[in-house]
């Protein structure tokens, strides 16, 4: 497992629509493996793919309910409405007001090429929309109300 470096705002790679993994091979469980050591190491709840430069649909949700790896996920079902602060490992220092829904089902497959349905609520449930746009090119300040978003001075180590 390695640490990935995480691709900031900006970069090209962000905006572009991530390709459906055709195979699970050992360079897709590499991925999941290093996806998970990168999160955890920037104190992350959520990352996609793109965000360590690999265009695909692959991502990671830790929001402390467990580790969370989807391949190809797909939002199934969405109701109700929230709104709430969202960050990005993507856009450091930056957070903005988002409304999502407050419930959603998704469906993709687990590293053994299963197919698995998850529902999530609230936090879970923003963490499965937020990761998803990221493979459709999609950042949370795209989504943010405009006066709502606010930069944060960054600690420095």
């Amino acid at each position: 497992m390695a640490i990935r470096i995480i691709r900031k705002e900006g970069d090209p790679i962000l905006r572009k629509v991530s390709r459906v993994v055709d195979k699970i091979d050992d360079r897709i469980i590499t991925l999941l493996d290093d996806m998970k050591e990168t999160m955890h190491d920037a104190e992350g709840a959520g990352l996609a793919a793109p965000q360590v430069g690999v265009l695909r649909r692959v991502i990671i949700i830790d929001v402390g309910e467990g580790l969370i790896e989807l391949i190809n996920p797909e939002i199934i079902f969405q109701e109700g409405s929230q709104c709430g602060e969202e960050g990005c490992l993507s856009i450091p220092g930056v957070t903005g007001e988002v409304i999502r829904p407050s419930v959603v089902k998704i469906k993709g497959l687990n590293r053994e090429g299963k197919e698995i349905i998850l529902e999530g609520e609230e936090l879970l449930a923003r963490a499965f929309c937020h990761e998803v746009d990221h493979l459709n090119g999609i950042l949370f300040i795209d989504r943010a109300e405009g006066d709502k978003i606010k930069k944060n001075k960054i600690k420095e180590e």
